[in-house]
């Protein structure tokens, strides 16, 4: 885990003032708002834009990435987002020196656990690896963390192709350097140097292993009563937080169809509730093996003055043909109030199975817009040509426009062993085309591959967005790059044999390497899950307001960082994965 600057001096107020340049590119304004949510999801660290307080941290596109390291009280204290600085765990990792974090193997005990090859290191940028002692650094009593997104690659600042660290547990090799999220180190850190108790936006999460179901009631009015299982009739077999890999473990809620009478419901209700802001996103997993009739509904029970007993709100229906799959399931909410979520079942006409839930978040966060889920995952990554990219279906943005993903399992030529992501306008209704403005203007894609562990706060999701700039020209020639796609695209056939036009990529051949792709719970039953989301005109509140449309698109970054200690600024050129 990233060691802490020593002095309660260096600390921000828990709130922080921040300032987006105008030189900013409008992608990296829309990365940093993101990189925001996160804090604002797993911190009690709040992130506002600045209306006049003595000291501020603003961002501008400087030459790279780089921050000083704790509050240094100038007043305007800079933080340089640069040119292939929009990733957001590059902006996370510039934001925690701000907020009073060295790098992890700048720890006092970092000897222990790397060992640094001076030889191999580029001529003058040894300072890049000094270490600093416990009288100027606290870990605060977490262990070194090889995971942290504080910690140097292997190949950090090397003069040839040897590595410049290398770590004294073999396994962690590979793992050192990760810029995908937040490590539970880094967070444990965090949290613990900024007395956070509880986070801003997250609200709730369930995975039902404990007996107590996590305050959740049941409505004493219904017929019958979710239960709390291991298994069910008709499936499913296994719960999907932990897939039957741990023993006496593996609960997950179950409202049988398989008897009763039609129109028997059964509602499954969390705890009270208390919002923040006036949006929310309910994400949680469901299983389907009852009937085509039978049907889950979401419903909010909002609390005030003149309804002590709550009101109920119907929020979406949820029904389709039963599949033997868990399935990711994301609900926007708008509350304002006191409430409770509400879990509703319904048995239809037949008598088999059931419907079940399992891996329940709630935070006062956006949804996103689009799930694309690919089976076998690892089997498609091993059998899939190098150079061949799988492709999303369409989906269709807010605004009209419509996209898809084309994803590299097995790396391209230049890049073997990392998934290659891309980000593609596709021609979609011709009347619906012929009304939108093109080239595409300001929108941003978010491509992110979810990390599917049951507590949203835990995720080490991988995630790139690419903003549609309208005067992009494609390289070589004067043909705008995010034109409608029947004028600078190529005609494609998919799987169903429907043609439509597909235009040039935006994207990353080093997404993710295949090694991180099969840790965590990036595959889960086989399957990887993408989740992406295309924004039109987003106003910040900073009164900024940002176009974009979501995706990868950042290869290697090679930027500085400052590390500001008793007035002396190192810049260091930081080669991130």
């Amino acid at each position: 885990m990233m060691n802490s600057i020593t002095g309660d001096q260096y600390l921000w107020p828990r709130t922080i003032p921040y300032y987006l340049g105008d030189d900013l590119d409008i992608n990296a304004k829309g990365v940093i708002l993101k990189a925001f949510e996160q804090y604002h999801l797993k911190t009690c660290i709040e992130y506002r834009p600045w209306s006049g307080e003595q000291n501020y941290i603003s961002v501008f596109k400087g030459d790279g990435c780089f921050s000083s390291v704790g509050n240094q009280h100038v007043g305007k204290q800079t933080l340089s987002i640069g040119a292939g600085c929009d990733r957001i765990a590059t902006i996370e990792h510039e934001f925690l020196h701000a907020l009073g974090f060295w790098h992890e193997q700048s720890r006092s005990d970092r000897d222990d656990y790397v060992t640094i090859m001076w030889d191999r290191i580029s001529e003058g940028k040894e300072h890049n690896f000094n270490k600093y002692d416990d009288t100027r650094s606290s870990s605060l009593n977490v262990p070194y963390d090889y995971g942290s997104m504080m910690h140097y690659s292997k190949n950090s600042f090397r003069n040839g192709t040897q590595p410049t660290i290398i770590t004294k547990i073999p396994a962690f090799i590979d793992v050192i350097g990760q810029r995908m999220e937040f490590s539970d180190s880094d967070l444990l850190k965090l949290n613990r140097r900024y007395n956070c108790t509880r986070s801003s936006t997250f609200l709730d999460s369930c995975d039902f292993e404990w007996e107590n179901i996590c305050g959740m009631i049941q409505d004493p009015g219904d017929e019958v009563d979710w239960e709390r299982v291991t298994n069910a009739p008709g499936g499913p077999s296994m719960d999907y937080s932990n897939m039957g890999r741990c023993d006496g473990m593996g609960y997950f809620m179950y409202f049988s169809t398989a008897k009763g009478s039609v129109g028997d419901t059964a509602r499954l209700e969390s705890r009270l509730l208390y919002p923040k802001r006036g949006y929310q996103c309910l994400q949680f997993f469901y299983y389907h093996s009852g009937h085509l009739s039978d049907q889950l509904a979401i419903w909010v029970r909002e609390y005030d003055e003149a309804n002590p007993n709550g009101t109920l709100r119907l929020i979406q229906k949820i029904s389709g043909t039963p599949e033997a799959l868990w399935q990711p399931h994301h609900v926007s909410l708008d509350v304002t109030k006191k409430f409770r979520v509400v879990f509703e079942g319904t048995k239809g006409s037949g008598n088999s199975g059931g419907l079940s839930l399992d891996d329940v978040n709630l935070s006062e966060t956006t949804c996103p817009e689009h799930v694309w889920r690919i089976k076998n995952f690892k089997s498609v990554m091993e059998n899939t040509a190098v150079g061949t990219a799988v492709y999303s279906p369409r989906f269709h943005s807010k605004d009209g426009y419509t996209f898809q993903m084309g994803l590299y399992p097995n790396g391209s030529e230049s890049s073997p062993g990392e998934l290659g992501a891309y980000a593609y306008l596709t021609s979609g209704d011709e009347e619906i085309d012929a009304r939108l403005v093109w080239p595409c203007p300001w929108k941003q894609i978010t491509m992110m591959l979810m990390d599917q562990h049951a507590d949203i706060r835990k995720r080490m999701s991988n995630q790139r967005s690419v903003t549609t700039d309208p005067t992009k020209t494609e390289e070589g020639s004067g043909t705008l790059f995010w034109d409608d796609p029947r004028r600078v695209g190529n005609l494609v056939k998919d799987e169903d044999g429907i043609e439509y036009y597909r235009g040039p990529g935006a994207g990353t051949s080093v997404y993710l390497t295949q090694a991180r792709a099969l840790s965590r719970d990036f595959i889960k039953g086989g399957d990887a899950i993408f989740l992406f989301t295309m924004e039109g005109e987003i106003k910040t509140s900073a009164n900024l307001k940002v176009l974009f449309i979501t995706f990868p698109h950042i290869l290697k970054l090679h930027f500085r960082e400052a590390n500001e200690m008793g007035g002396a600024i190192a810049m260091q050129n930081v080669h991130v994965n």
